[in-house]
């Protein structure tokens, strides 16, 4: 399981999951700040990484989308709108995602924390 997460989200829980042997990156830092939500998903999907974010309303509205129009993506994890500081809890959760969806989420996937 790989994880982008998007720009709503502090770049310390990618530095974080990375410290326990996650494979993540932040939008943060790989200079993709200020772009659109369906361009942050179709960037996840390029790179084969499951998009993480706090905006729920939004990237549920993308999910259906891309299943209506046949775009998969690798799969996007939906966190609590009130989690955007370090989110301790959210590195733990995305830990254990990783763990039990080792190969990654299924290209229309959702899940939320």
């Amino acid at each position: 399981m790989k994880f982008y997460l998007d720009e709503d989200l502090t770049p310390v829980i990618a530095v974080s999951l990375r410290q326990r042997g996650v494979d993540a990156v932040s939008a943060h830092e790989v200079g993709r700040i200020g772009l659109g939500d369906a361009e942050q998903l179709a960037f996840a999907a390029g790179q084969g990484r499951c998009l993480v974010s706090a905006n729920a309303r939004d990237f549920r509205r993308l999910g259906h989308s891309a299943i209506e129009h046949g775009r998969p993506h690798a799969g996007i994890v939906l966190c609590p709108p009130r989690i955007r500081g370090l989110g301790i809890g959210v590195v733990s959760a995305l830990a254990r995602i990783a763990e039990r969806y080792r190969a990654g989420l299924g290209e229309y996937d959702d899940l939320h924390l």
